[in-house]
């Protein structure tokens, strides 16, 4: 699956604002539309509560590591994880900034 230079930011641990358990089934359906499009994004940027979704008991790991297989970086904010506490929990993704899993001269377009 090809990869565009498209970065996703996720800063919430769901999608929109409404119900929590709504707010997490529309991130799951986003991802795996996604996925399902052919085309992975570049990275995907995790930061404040948006960290929850690459730590274990997610509801979405399955979808991010189907978009890891096909080439997505998912980088995670170092500062957010400590934050929460998270830095045992972990599940996919690589914790650092943008320099640490792209080349600096890479251009993302932010969707």
């Amino acid at each position: 699956m090809p990869t565009t230079d498209t970065l996703i930011l996720i800063t919430r641990e769901g999608m929109g604002h409404g119900n929590p358990e709504l707010q997490k089934d529309l991130i799951k359906k986003y991802l795996r539309l996604v996925h399902e499009n052919d085309t992975a994004p570049g990275a995907i940027g995790f930061y404040t509560e948006g960290v929850r979704l690459v730590c274990e008991g997610s509801p979405v790991l399955t979808e991010l590591e189907m978009l890891e297989r096909a080439g997505t970086h998912l980088i995670i904010c170092p500062t957010c994880i400590k934050y929460y506490g998270l830095e045992d929990r972990v599940r996919v993704g690589i914790v650092g900034g943008m320099g640490t899993s792209s080349p600096p001269t890479r251009t993302w377009r932010r969707s």
